[in-house]
């Protein structure tokens, strides 16, 4: 089978099964399992593919609707590469608008608490990215923080982040200049909703924000001002049809310079606030 056969037989299959993009996903997978880029795709199409059976493995599993994140182990995310397992939501590109608004809020030196830390992208882009920061990322599921210490240790930043497994501020440990959080935020009775990828393969935990999406909101915002210093920053990622009533939510705790920041879609994503004084 020649490499443009199997990329051929590839995409009729996963159209075939419904799968979004199956042209693009069947590329790369193809890089994922053969390391062929697109590139060497055009120059070597009629080449004999040797991995054919590896490569139509992978298109049988993206077939089964399994994330292609999962599938190749890595999703890119704020232009840095992270490793993807079952245990952790794949990271998405909205999120990144947290981290932009965080890096613009934190000095030279702070030190932040990432909750509901999964992956880990969200701390490790910041200590990438930041200035001398240092940090704490807290998740209830030790598999997901064996995944964001896989992606410490990656990107040369494990000296600067330490991880805690437990329940929202229960591992924290002392004060902190900035609290971020990309927490569940799913309404329960709405997770069927959810495309087959996500529902069925990503952690549930990491989805379920209560009956109406809104628990750990509540939860995170009755705590945090044990753990932020004096006009701390609070950061949250949001749905996109949550910014008005978590807006509330903060100032009814009396955070100051409350914002509601869209994503690059267009879609209310982050809302954050200063503590007062």
């Amino acid at each position: 089978m020649t490499i443009r056969e199997a990329v051929q037989k590839a995409k009729i299959h996963l159209a075939e099964n419904q799968v979004p993009d199956a042209g693009t996903d069947a590329m790369l997978l193809l890089q994922s399992a053969c390391g062929i880029d697109r590139a060497r795709y055009y120059a070597c199409m009629d080449e004999e593919l040797e991995e054919a059976e590896r490569y139509l493995e992978k298109v049988r599993l993206r077939a089964a609707r399994i994330p292609l994140q999962q599938i190749t182990g890595e999703q890119y995310f704020c232009g840095l590469r992270f490793l993807v397992t079952g245990d952790v939501l794949c990271p998405r590109p909205e999120t990144e608008t947290l981290v932009e608004e965080a890096l613009k809020r934190l000095g030279r030196g702070d030190r932040f608490l990432d909750l509901c830390t999964g992956s880990g992208c969200i701390a490790v882009s910041l200590l990438k990215m930041g200035d001398n920061l240092s940090g704490e990322g807290c998740d209830l599921s030790g598999r997901a923080l064996e995944t964001a210490s896989k992606n410490a240790v990656l990107h040369s930043v494990a000296d600067r982040l330490t991880l805690r497994q437990g329940d929202l501020f229960e591992a924290a440990s002392g004060t902190y200049d900035m609290i971020v959080s990309n927490p569940p935020y799913i309404a329960s009775e709405e997770i069927h909703e959810l495309m087959e990828e996500v529902r069925d393969h990503e952690p549930r935990m990491a989805l379920d924000g209560g009956p109406d999406g809104l628990a750990f909101y509540r939860r995170i915002l009755e705590g945090a001002g044990n753990h932020l210093k004096e006009k701390g920053w609070l950061i949250v990622e949001i749905g996109y049809d949550q910014g008005t009533e978590v807006r509330s939510m903060f100032i009814d705790h009396l955070y100051e310079s409350v914002q509601v920041i869209k994503d690059l879609a267009g879609h209310d994503r982050i809302v954050l606030g200063q503590r007062g004084v």
